[in-house]
């Protein structure tokens, strides 16, 4: 299929001025991990000045029959702030999966919005002339490659490529399960150094609109304009930032621990935060897997996966990424509900609390 012909006021072009607040608000809906949002920020910005276009387009701009490619980078954020991306390795992986199938794309969508994610698909489009469309696999950021509502709801598990910097991509196909596809890119991830770029099966239009979470991207914009405006106007920053994101107050105080690994290709770990005035004598512990999982209050757990947990800056609501957390930092820690479709029971056995390690908690008795 031939690229479509887009209306000219289908969506809206990306203009550099909005890099940092689709950053920042990437970096919000991220829940601390998707990759650092400011090197995916800089990459963008540079293709932009080169002369590239992107337009953001909604679900309604492409037929049913038109192919979209779902990509990202894959590997823990921690190696993707001291080992700096090619800058082609998901237009690579992308390109690798079109040979294999005969498939054109159409149109890129990010799996997951938040991070450096939220970005990659604009970088991508830049450099393959194509649009992107305004949503994603999960309207947060997950660690592992099959928790997406992509593959919740029927995306096929192969073919799926990565792509390093050093030039070499690997395909998969076929492949069994999606927990399969995880566990072999992982592997290959780790071998190319600990990061690359993935590119998935791709997806008609019509699966997109049943599968996918729309207008993420915008809101992710909403919510990094609204940051910025309050510190322009010296509003305060945390009420703006709550109300921009429809987000709950958890939790504030400083960061007195850190413990941060990484293993099997994910950084993982935990931050205890010790309660400010008006949560004397309270602390806070949150569990990391790339991502915010669960936060404990007082002992007793408060919020966990699939809903979101975000730690903020409390003075600038600068959000805070797990592999920039430390000690001392004064925070505030906010929540936001899943969307609908991460909250069904076929979601939840892949993304839910006992997906990662915690068969104990019942995310309906801590639900947002």
């Amino acid at each position: 299929m031939s690229k479509p012909d887009l209306r000219s006021d289908a969506g809206f072009l990306v203009e550099e001025p909005d890099l940092l607040p689709l950053a920042l608000g990437c970096a919000i809906l991220g829940t601390g991990g998707g990759g650092n949002p400011y090197l995916g920020m800089l990459r963008a910005r540079e293709l932009l000045r080169q002369g590239a276009q992107v337009r953001v387009i909604p679900f309604e701009a492409l037929d049913d029959e038109a192919w979209v490619y779902a990509l990202g980078g894959i590997g823990a954020p921690v190696v993707g702030v001291e080992k700096i991306k090619r800058g082609d390795e998901c237009l690579r992986a992308m390109r690798a999966i079109e040979a294999r199938t005969g498939k054109t794309a159409s149109a890129l969508i990010s799996e997951e919005i938040g991070g450096s994610n939220g970005i990659e698909p604009i970088a991508t489009a830049a450099q393959a002339g194509l649009p992107v469309l305004d949503g994603d696999g999960m309207g947060r950021a997950f660690p592992e490659v099959q928790m997406t509502t992509f593959f919740v709801y029927g995306q096929e598990c192969s073919p799926a490529a990565v792509a390093d910097d050093k030039g070499n991509v690997v395909t998969f196909d076929p492949v069994d399960t999606m927990h399969r596809l995880e566990a072999l890119a992982r592997a290959v991830t780790v071998q190319m150094g600990g990061g690359a770029g993935m590119c998935t099966a791709p997806m008609s239009m019509g699966f997109i609109r049943r599968a996918a979470l729309p207008g993420t991207v915008t809101q992710a914009l909403s919510i990094g304009r609204a940051i910025l405006d309050a510190r322009r106007t010296h509003a305060d920053v945390l009420d703006r930032l709550l109300l921009a994101a429809d987000a709950t107050l958890l939790f504030t105080g400083k960061v007195t621990g850190v413990t941060r690994e990484l293993k099997g290709g994910f950084s993982v770990g935990s931050v205890q935060v010790q309660g400010d005035a008006e949560y004397n004598g309270s602390t806070a512990d949150v569990a990391i897997q790339n991502e915010n999982l669960v936060l404990w209050i007082d002992g007793a757990v408060r919020v966990c996966v699939p809903d979101l947990i975000m730690l903020v800056e409390r003075e600038t609501g600068e959000p805070i990424t797990t592999e920039l957390v430390k000690y001392g930092l004064s925070i505030a820690i906010i929540g936001m509900p899943a969307h609908a479709l991460l909250k069904t029971p076929e979601a939840l056995k892949i993304m839910g609390p006992a997906a990662f390690g915690y068969p104990g908690i019942d995310f309906d008795a801590h639900r947002l």
